[in-house]
């Protein structure tokens, strides 16, 4: 076993161009093995082991940078850098990160859970090392998918004007999480498919390299002819206008190729974009044969693929794509949008059920938030599903576009509050925060299945402008469900467990966080009043009111930043209203960025916990005590 001798990227060094190949193969296999327990990104790194190996074997990380776009796909990174033993700890709490993570090694020099950040990262890179002498490479490594996001595209503008060294590594497997969609995808798939221009191009490099020596006029002729063949095989020849040297389309997975290729873009003078095609899943058939599925996955059974699922409701994302299809079979003003999230966001049946009004727009978070509030102005009903976490990348856009213009725009936000093994990158606890400050937005959260479809029915009635519904990344509670589920009065919350000692103002899945913690309370002789703050926006200002009226102990329990969320909003109403000397306390997500593990784990190091909320509760009972006695 060559694998287990590979400690740095050094050991890499001493082996030959075949013993880099029995490498890839164990490579591979050391992956299937290990994933299959722990899961994770499996599809996007058993595609690109033979690039990765061959970029350690030829450079020297750290000194030369390697920048991952996403991150999800630098498993091999990691294994050549010393990390193999960690593998069972993978996405685990205070085990090693599936993303790459620059607390972990010298060798990760770049963070990103986002897409379309790598090559204004290796543009910086190439910067700062050029006005301080220095001599190293930078290599970013971005797909296919990514790469039609529109950071993406300023960053290569930018490199091609500035003629930088560094090499872009186009790993083109055709998808991102989502079959790819796009212009740009199209163009890239006639460079690939056209063999005539590959050999062609092939063929003359061939003839001009026999040549002893080209100097003066007849190189340029030569090169000229070289150019001539691009324009006539490929039209356009996009990534040369732009300044960039081309090398490829060369195959991803031939170690050979790969290496003659990286060694040519190391002798160029300027930016160099290698295009390697790469299969998705290669080397397991499962993942080969349908990657979408693979590209993260939870455990499964090597031999057959069977992936291992827990029995239970159905997760709040298939709630929410079961009420889209009913309201869109009533409603034709319906449409649904996403960016390249059709699977995760729960959208395929929709697609299979209306193919003309499901628009996938790829990784272009911003032009799919501008792009429905023009199709609002123009009388649908666009549904816009994306994660929180990716629609941060949208805030200037929700702004200026959705909300100053008040456009009817109804936003399905998925993965709110944490998400578990992806971890900081993708936890969705602030868009509470980044939301509720913009006029014109109503921002609700269910606290179950049924209320869920009550509010996907109270979205699509609304017409007075953007209203958003969040949801989090978990099962539902087993309730039952309205057929004809009715909408909710704006802004109006909801007492679903009654109590005089305190109350809780909670939503979504911390209703049943206070529900334990009122169990545990009763013990104690303290009654605990749970209010379903369904409303992050509007506030209920009459509930508010009575509540303020009783002087009663109130604790705000959110998943999702303390700054600016909910409790915040509750304290900025009081406030405005002259109402002080309430007792008021936040418990939500302190000022830190919270790494992977199981949502238990999160909540539990934050402090969202039922044992917090009673000890909470407890504590600022005595000051209520003393006030009613007088003392």
């Amino acid at each position: 076993m060559l694998l287990e001798h590979i400690q740095c990227p050094e050991d890499l060094k001493r082996l030959s161009a075949e013993q880099l190949e029995q490498l890839a193969v164990e490579i591979r296999q050391f992956l299937i093995e290990k994933l299959s327990v722990t899961g994770g990104h499996l599809a996007p790194n058993l595609g690109i082991v033979e690039l990765t190996v061959v970029m350690h074997y030829l450079f020297e990380s750290p000194k030369d940078k390697f920048i991952y776009d996403v991150g999800h796909q630098a498993y091999v990174h990691k294994m050549l850098t010393g990390r193999m033993e960690r593998f069972d700890t993978l996405r685990k709490y205070k085990g090693l990160c599936g993303f790459v993570k620059r607390a972990e090694s010298e060798h990760d020099v770049w963070e990103a859970g986002h897409s379309s950040t790598s090559l204004s990262a290796a543009m910086g890179m190439a910067l700062a090392r050029d006005l301080q002498g220095g001599d190293n490479k930078v290599v970013a490594v971005i797909g296919d998918g990514a790469l039609t996001g529109g950071m993406a595209l300023e960053a290569l503008n930018h490199i091609g004007h500035e003629k930088k060294n560094l090499i872009v590594v186009l790993n083109d497997n055709e998808m991102s999480i989502a079959p790819n969609v796009g212009a740009l995808h199209n163009y890239l798939g006639k460079i690939r498919s056209d063999k005539h221009y590959i050999k062609a191009k092939d063929d003359l490099q061939h003839l001009l390299g026999r040549i002893p020596a080209i100097g003066g006029k007849l190189a340029k002729t030569a090169e000229r002819l070289k150019d001539s063949v691009k324009y006539m095989m490929v039209p356009g020849m996009w990534f040369e206008e732009l300044g960039y040297t081309y090398l490829g389309p060369v195959d991803g997975h031939d170690i050979g190729k790969l290496l003659e290729t990286f060694q040519q873009a190391a002798n160029v003078d300027g930016p160099v974009l290698i295009h390697a095609l790469t299969l998705k899943g290669k080397g397991y058939s499962p993942a080969e044969a349908d990657s979408h599925k693979w590209h993260g996955i939870t455990p499964y059974k090597i031999e057959s693929g069977q992936v291992v699922k827990a029995v239970g409701p159905p997760m709040y994302t298939e709630v929410f794509s079961q009420m889209l299809i009913e309201l869109a079979e009533q409603d034709d003003r319906i449409v649904a949008v996403t960016p390249a999230m059709p699977g995760g966001s729960g959208l395929l049946k929709f697609a299979e059920r209306f193919p003309n009004r499901m628009i996938d727009v790829g990784i272009a978070e911003q032009h799919a938030a501008t792009m429905c509030a023009a199709l609002a102005m123009e009388g649908l009903k666009p549904v816009y599903a994306v994660y929180s976490t990716f629609l941060q990348r949208a805030y200037d856009q929700v702004v200026h576009d959705i909300c100053r213009q008040n456009a009817n725009v109804i936003f399905a936000i998925d993965r709110a509050g944490f998400v578990g093994p992806d971890g900081e990158t993708h936890h969705g606890v602030y868009d509470m925060a980044y939301l509720r400050h913009i006029p014109n937005m109503v921002l609700m959260m269910p606290k179950d299945e049924n209320e869920l479809r009550r509010m996907m029915r109270t979205a699509v009635d609304y017409d007075n402008g953007p209203i958003a519904v969040r949801y989090p990344r978990v099962a539902g509670r087993g309730v039952e469900v309205d057929p004809e589920p009715l909408p909710i009065p704006i802004g109006q919350w909801e007492t679903v467990r009654e109590g005089e000692s305190a109350v809780v103002l909670a939503a979504g899945p911390m209703i049943q966080v206070a529900e334990e913690a009122a169990e545990l309370l009763k013990r104690e002789g303290l009654s605990l009043r749970i209010v379903n703050a369904r409303f992050i926006k509007p506030l209920d200002a009459e509930m508010l009111q009575q509540l303020a009226e009783e002087r009663i102990p109130m604790i705000v329990l959110e998943e999702g930043t303390q700054q600016g969320g909910l409790g915040s909003a509750v304290l900025e109403h009081y406030s405005l209203r002259g109402e002080y000397g309430l007792q008021i306390r936040i418990v939500g997500v302190p000022d830190a960025f919270i790494e992977h593990g199981s949502i238990k784990e999160q909540r539990e190091e934050v402090g969202l916990t039922p044992e917090r909320v009673a000890a909470e509760v407890t504590g600022m009972m005595p000051r209520q005590r003393q006030r009613a006695t007088g003392q």
